[in-house]
């Protein structure tokens, strides 16, 4: 943690190698979380792109509480999808169809991950909000518990428990929506 909190502190002094290190290290993990979150690729590569932004503006406030750096991302994050979905809900939206403007290498693939993405994010919506944020945080940003209960505000044994029956209720949501 003391690499990471000097490389904080020259990310503060707008050291932009640090800043870029910081981006480097912790972009796939926080557009994991935005994109389970949301069930767009698309969108959270943009919702991404902005929480890093958000993050280089007000990074000179950051103080360091001894808890991994990544915990002020991830609630940049949580409050984008959060803005992301109030904005959602007051305006209607024409879905693009993004298998005609892919440009992707493995159309393919990029199908199928888009497609297996929804089912993920239909059962997900099934859970409590809770549930969901340790889902979101174990795997898709492959935290530790230990850091998952930081950032929730919860102890271990209770992070565990919150995992064991997010994990059964999403298996049994995810059963229910292949023999729909």
């Amino acid at each position: 943690m003391q690499d990471e909190q000097a490389l904080v502190k020259r990310a503060q002094e707008y050291d932009q190698e640090a800043f870029a290190q910081i981006y480097e290290e912790n972009f796939d993990k926080i557009f994991r979380y935005i994109a389970i979150k949301i069930g767009n690729q698309m969108e959270a590569e943009d919702l991404t792109q902005q929480v890093f932004m958000k993050a280089l503006k007000a990074i000179s406030s950051y103080k360091w509480k001894d808890v991994p750096f990544s915990a002020w991302l991830y609630k940049i994050a949580h409050n984008q999808v959060v803005d992301y979905f109030r904005k959602k809900n007051r305006r209607p939206e024409t879905e693009l169809n993004e298998d005609i403007t892919s440009v992707e290498d493995h159309p393919y693939k990029a199908a199928e991950f888009k497609v297996e993405l929804e089912e993920l994010s239909r059962a997900l919506k099934k859970l409590t909000h809770l549930q969901q944020e340790v889902i979101s945080l174990r795997f898709s940003c492959e935290m530790p518990i230990a850091q998952v209960a930081i950032i929730m505000g919860k102890k271990e044994g209770a992070i565990k428990a919150l995992q064991h029956s997010a994990i059964q209720a999403l298996r049994k949501h995810m059963v229910v929506e292949k023999n729909a």
